[in-house]
Parts: C-alpha cells; structure tokens; sequence
C-alpha cells in the first residue's frame, strides 16, 4: 500500500494535473447545466416520446441508490471485485442518468411543481439541497474514482467516506422528486 505521505513529485504532479482536469470537467459541467436549465431559451414544441425520460431518470437514480448500497456492503464484507463492480455499475447508471437529464432539458426545458400547501416548501427544500450536492457530486466521485484506479486506496477510502452519503442522498433525491413532481406538475 502506498504511503500518501512520502510520494515521490512525480506522482504528486500526477495528482495535481488530474484533481486540475477534475476540477476545470466539473465547473464546465455545472456552467452548461445551468444554462441549459436556466438561461437558455427552450423550443416551443418537441417530440413528446421525450416525455417519458424522466421515468428514466429516476430509475437510473435508483438502479445507482442499489448500486451504492450493495457497494458499501460488499466491501464492508471485503468483497474488493464486488465492490468494485458495483461502484463501477453505480457510475455508469449516474452516467446514464446524466445523459437522460441533458436531452430531456434540451428539448423541454424546466418543469415547474404546481403543488400547494405543505407540500411545496417540503419539495424546494428538498431540490434545492439536492441541487447543492448535485453540483459538489461530480468532482467528488471523479476524485474519489481517480485515487481507486491510482491504487491509493487511504485516500480513496478517505474521499468515499464524504462521496458515499452525498452521491446516496442526491440519487435518492432524484427519485424523490421525480415523483412528487409527477404527482404536482
């Protein structure tokens, strides 16, 4: 096992340079989600078979919710490849998920919750802190990936004991949202 404290330059050059391109890939994907969310002008009319995408988002949020969980469990059983595979799983449904988002808002733009009552401060306090750590998510996971595939595993055990609880929270949040704006849009 690699000592993080002793690293000869080289590698903490390595580790500078891709932390950089972790950081400079996460700014760039916030800036375009937030205009194409926010800023953008959204098309009058689409297909509506694009309708049914957020269905879709919301079981990738929770195929990666299982992923995660089964992950943390394999590897508090030391199930090192399981747990892998399974954090592995979890990226690429966030992945998809993520791709989902982006051609849904491209062709339909925001979808604003009509609820009233109760319910109403109860969603925004939910979409707001799921959008705060939405925007934090993604420079987290790269990270806390680059330092498993590194095989510096202190650090990465480190950065996924802040990771996990976040990454969990905003795909259950996901699905928690897409439902209570199916229920209120």
């Amino acid at each position: 096992m690699t000592d993080e404290r002793a690293l000869p330059p080289h590698i903490q050059t390595r580790d500078k340079w891709a932390i950089g391109w972790i950081l400079a890939i996460s700014v760039a994907a916030l800036a375009f989600l937030i205009w194409l969310i926010y800023l953008r002008q959204t098309p009058e009319q689409y297909p509506h078979i694009f309708n049914r995408l957020p269905a879709f988002n919301a079981l990738f949020n929770a195929l990666s919710a299982c992923c995660l969980v089964a992950g943390y469990t394999a590897i508090r059983m030391r199930h090192i490849r399981l747990h892998m595979t399974l954090m592995l799983s979890a990226l690429v449904w966030s992945a998809l998920f993520l791709i989902t988002y982006v051609i849904y808002h491209g062709v339909h733009g925001d979808t604003h919750f009509l609820g009233t009552g109760f319910i109403r401060p109860v969603y925004f306090t939910i979409l707001i802190s799921h959008i705060i750590l939405s925007a934090v998510m993604l420079p987290l996971i790269l990270t806390t990936v680059y330092f498993a595939f590194t095989r510096r595993f202190r650090i990465h055990k480190r950065m996924a004991r802040i990771t996990l609880p976040i990454w969990l929270y905003v795909s259950v949040t996901g699905v928690v949202i897409y439902f209570m704006l199916s229920a209120h849009s």
